[in-house]
């Protein structure tokens, strides 16, 4: 087979599994191979029950010691099992799984494995699974794969068109020499695709991901230089030379800009009145006032006559930035326009027509701004916010609306300079790193589980004082791999736990975008006490009123995400906390963790990451989501990131044409070039 092949030449994939793979993305063999695992089973050796502590993952053969019990708490229902072998004994629980409770029989032998948590000072095997002895001996001592799945998909489907795959494919091609190989320390492609599905071992493992990653990097890398070079120097088209309104904009605030804020603001004239194309970045911190001085940038444009567009990630930002806008511009007779995905035809074809003639100043969008039917008349100014939600080629799709439009772009990641260089190579870099006066810095908390009652109750107190709150989980369903809080069973516990007044919502990535955007809807407007989601609440959504954030295995998640996560409170007036419940009470999990316990500075949180990541980290949930690399993580991995810039440096860019990999990767990292 080739790598261009459809899926449906490998053997066991039909009609109907093949629209299943599809909807994960894969239509053929090659982004079979590159659709890796998420994490992997590593099997050990049966232990005894009172080995059990929080966290740990839990091998035992015991018999059960009391009959099942099934209860029914809303739509979920829980069996709860005790079972005990010559050294004590242990409760097994499985949600929504009935059947369990007439499937156990008294006086024979499981081998349970299950990971171990602590509910209520007791500890429990939480939806353990239950192997034959064949089963066992098989496993033990493997690393096993799992993946992302899709509903009718399963683990062993895809491990099997995985090895048919692997077995079948001509995969020799490798666009990096030997020499290349050599003096970066990474192995072949070949052995670097077979090996991430099918490690022998966890060092084989970190050096198929250490091969892949670099790849990751280099194309991302190789995508930035085209551009630096592309970009350089490039005679504007949109000379500013008025900045009047901004100046009266800036004197009509109801608060001083900080010094680095007028900082960047000065680089940003400069950079538009100096007769050159200006290609920015704003890095600022959550809080830090991004926003204002993108809005004095585009108001500058617009004196200019040009028009000026803001791309943000998701439709309630674009909303919320439309209103804060139109509040800022409020006076200046400037024309604002809302372009969105789930706006009806009616109201795209107007807001083209009226983009095109130039009766709308500034447009602020998602994505869809991107999309070929909308046409500028003259576009002198491109803000995009959230950088790393944004491919290379989605930024530059944007510029391409113009002839060379001005550039700017907003991050509120805070990453080390070092790594910031490489990562923004074809721009320059503005830091905003003082927050504003006035604001109360957030109060933290690095707990156990234990703390969960007391966190509950907190949280009834400031939803009484009329605010709201996040509680963040790291999953949507529960899984027999990972043992996680599962957003939508949670949701029915906290109901539990919670006065019935309180008004509870969940939100999670599967859901879709109109279904998020109403759930995001309702929490801004208030009709929300307390949301209860995944990450996908990471970037998106400003409410003042949240003062609570709670993340439940706050372990599982990178220092840098983790902060984001937090900067969704702290945005109003009233005091904020943030609670950091760990699933995990080793002292280097902890020690980690109290980081954030004891800042709220993104940069200085960035580079304690950077510092204390290590190249066994990735076992398990990804880390960090910046830049939506599949297996890189900018900070743990920043040696291979610098080890891919210096080949980069000096690599033959006109073969890359041939390169094996090269549509793949770009496919799937957001088109990055």
């Amino acid at each position: 087979m080739e790598l261009n092949d459809s899926i449906r030449n490998i053997k066991g994939i039909g009609q109907k599994s093949e629209k299943l793979f599809n909807k994960l993305g894969i239509n053929t063999v090659e982004e079979l191979l590159c659709f890796y695992p998420r994490e992997y089973d590593i099997f050990g050796e049966i232990e005894h029950t009172s080995s059990a502590s929080e966290g740990k993952t839990l091998i035992v053969e015991v018999c059960l010691n009391k009959k099942p019990v099934l209860t029914v708490h809303g739509n979920l229902k829980i069996v709860k099992a005790s079972f005990k072998d010559a050294h004590g004994s242990i409760t097994a629980v499985w949600f929504n799984m009935p059947f369990m409770a007439k499937m156990l029989r008294m006086g024979i032998y499981y081998i349970l494995r299950g990971k171990v948590s602590n509910r209520n000072g007791f500890l429990e095997l939480c939806q353990p699974k239950i192997l034959s002895r064949q089963e066992y001996s098989n496993l033990t001592g493997k690393m096993v794969p799992r993946y992302r799945l899709t509903k009718g998909l399963t683990d062993n489907a895809i491990i099997k068109a995985v090895s048919f795959a692997l077995k079948e494919t001509n995969l020799n091609s490798d666009f990096l020499s030997s020499d290349i190989r050599k003096e970066c320390n990474i192995i072949t492609w070949k052995k670097a695709i077979s090996a991430i599905h099918f490690p022998k071992d966890k060092n084989e493992c970190i050096q198929a991901r250490r091969r892949l990653a670099f790849d990751e990097f280099f194309f991302f890398m190789l995508g930035l230089e085209q551009l630096k070079k592309n970009k350089d120097k490039v005679v504007s088209k949109y000379v500013m030379n008025k900045s009047k309104k901004s100046s009266m904009l800036e004197k009509s605030l109801p608060y001083k800009l900080t010094t680095a804020q007028k900082a960047a603001w000065d680089e940003i004239k400069q950079d538009m009145t100096s007769g050159k194309v200006m290609n920015r970045l704003i890095q600022g911190d959550v809080g830090s006032g991004k926003t204002v001085i993108a809005v004095l940038a585009l108001l500058m444009a617009v004196e200019n006559d040009y028009q000026g567009a803001i791309m943000v990630p998701t439709e309630v930002l674009a909303t919320q930035h439309y209103e804060t806008f139109r509040t800022l511009l409020d006076g200046f007779e400037i024309k604002i326009g809302l372009l969105s995905g789930s706006m009806t035809a009616a109201q795209k074809r107007d807001i083209y027509i009226q983009i095109k003639n130039h009766t709308i100043d500034i447009v602020i969008g998602t994505h869809a701004l991107i999309q070929e039917k909308v046409e500028f008349e003259c576009l002198g100014l491109v803000v995009t916010d959230e950088q790393h939600r944004f491919g290379v080629r989605q930024r530059q799709a944007l510029c391409l609306k113009g002839s060379e439009p001005h550039m700017l772009v907003m991050s509120a990641t805070p990453i080390p300079r070092t790594l910031a260089i490489i990562l923004y190579a074809e721009l320059d870099i503005s830091v905003i790193d003082v927050m504003p006066k006035g604001r109360l810095p957030i109060k933290n908390c690095v707990v156990n589980t234990n703390y969960r009652k007391q966190a509950y109750k907190f949280i009834n107190q400031e939803v009484k004082a009329g605010h709201q709150a996040y509680i963040i989980c790291p999953m949507v369903n529960e899984s027999e791999n990972i043992e996680a809080e599962n957003v939508i069973d949670y949701a029915n516990m906290l109901k539990e736990n919670l006065p019935s007044r309180i008004r509870i919502a969940y939100l999670h990535g599967k859901m879709t975008q109109a279904q998020k955007n109403k759930i995001m809807e309702d929490f801004v407007k208030h009709d929300i006490d307390v949301l209860i989601s995944t990450t996908v609440i990471e970037v998106g959504i400003n409410v003042p009123n949240a003062t609570v954030m709670m993340i439940e295995n706050a372990e599982r998640f990178g220092l840098a995400q983790l902060h984001q996560l937090r900067g969704r409170v702290g945005r109003g007036s009233a005091q904020s906390y943030c609670i950091f419940v760990s699933g995990n009470n080793s002292k280097e999990t902890m020690d980690r963790l109290l980081v954030l316990g004891n800042s709220n500075d993104g940069f200085y949180i960035a580079k304690q990451d950077l510092k204390m990541r290590g190249p066994g980290d990735f076992f398990g949930i990804r880390q960090s989501g910046e830049f939506d690399f599949k297996l890189a993580d900018i900070y743990q991995d920043a040696d291979i990131l610098m080890e891919a810039r210096k080949a980069v440096m000096h690599f033959d860019k006109s073969d890359i044409q041939d390169f094996p990999t090269n549509r793949l990767i770009f496919k799937n990292n957001n088109s990055r070039m």
